[in-house]
């Protein structure tokens, strides 16, 4: 399989600031590869320094092959980005948008007006071809950025929190496309802080505070937590949580929405433990085993960080 990015202690300083601090990644032809963290954690840095937008301050990268800092108008021709921001023009209808990102990359017309008919009909935007973009609701407007994106048939597509401020439905539509467009032989490279989207990515790179913390697939990096997860469900589940943390045979306790999760040493008997102790505080509480879900193992890989 051919690797298509390659980055070695590659780093970003905004003066004192350090945003993307010493990473080291690759990624595979055919891969949908998930960069997974918080707002601020450095992942549109990294992604703007692998299309040429932004220039790293130290280290290496390659997109396939070429030198991020010496080969930009190459990568940038091989390569389909799509910004957190909006980059179309919204007095300019659908299709004008269209054939203006086409002429960017100097398509000829034949070959533009395929794309467009392609483009279209994969964003499912047909009937919104003729419709100024300022018109169009913000579910139509991510297709036609994707659109945009891929006019050129780009092997490579940086996809930059394409879903971030939509709703869950609409999130699982554009997801549809990305596993279209990845069925097709094209490597996504996307970054999300939404820990479901992670979860369906071929690879994952977790990152925090500009460096990364573990990069494997999402069920692998499951398998590899050395604890069992357990699931506590109480009305006064922020006074319970407080007497949880604090008990010995707990490793980790986190609050997800009203759940609190325990991750305990493997093989302890801590139901009975558990059941031992919200007896003696008086809580009721539902106790589950669970497998384990992608924000145990970011919590986990957080703290051993010492973050």
């Amino acid at each position: 399989m051919q690797t298509v990015v390659e980055v070695e202690h590659l780093a970003k300083k905004f003066g004192d600031f350090v945003a993307v601090d010493d990473i080291s990644f690759n990624v595979q032809g055919g891969e949908v590869f998930g960069f997974l963290g918080p707002n601020g954690a450095g992942k549109s840095t990294t992604i703007k320094m692998l299309c040429g937008i932004l220039l790293p301050t130290s280290g290496d990268g390659h997109v396939f092959g070429r030198d991020i800092y010496k080969e930009q108008y190459e990568i940038k021709q091989s390569i389909g980005y799509m910004s957190q921001r909006f980059s179309l023009y919204d007095d300019l209808s659908v299709m004008e948008n269209l054939e203006f990102f086409g002429s960017i990359y100097e398509l000829n017309p034949s070959f533009l007006r395929k794309r467009i008919g392609v483009v279209l009909r994969l964003s499912g935007i047909t009937k919104e071809k003729n419709w100024q973009v300022k018109k169009l609701p913000i579910g139509i407007k991510q297709r036609l950025a994707l659109g945009t994106a891929i006019i050129h048939d780009p092997p490579l597509l940086f996809l930059d929190e394409p879903t971030s401020g939509v709703d869950p439905l609409m999130r699982r539509n554009f997801w549809d496309l990305i596993y279209n467009f990845a069925e097709q032989g094209k490597t996504i490279f996307v970054t999300t802080h939404y820990m479901d989207e992670a979860d369906h990515c071929d690879r994952i790179a977790l990152i925090t505070n500009g460096r990364l913390i573990a990069v494997d697939s999402p069920n692998n990096l499951k398998r590899g937590l050395p604890y069992t997860v357990y699931v506590l469900r109480a009305q006064n589940y922020m006074q319970l949580f407080d007497k949880v943390k604090t008990l010995s045979f707990i490793s980790e306790a986190s609050m997800f929405g009203r759940d609190i999760h325990l991750l305990c040493e493997k093989k302890q008997a801590v139901k009975r433990e558990l059941r031992t102790y919200l007896r003696k505080w008086g809580f009721e509480a539902e106790i589950e085993q669970i497998v384990p879900a992608l924000e145990d193992v970011f919590v986990t890989s957080v703290k051993r960080q010492g973050y």
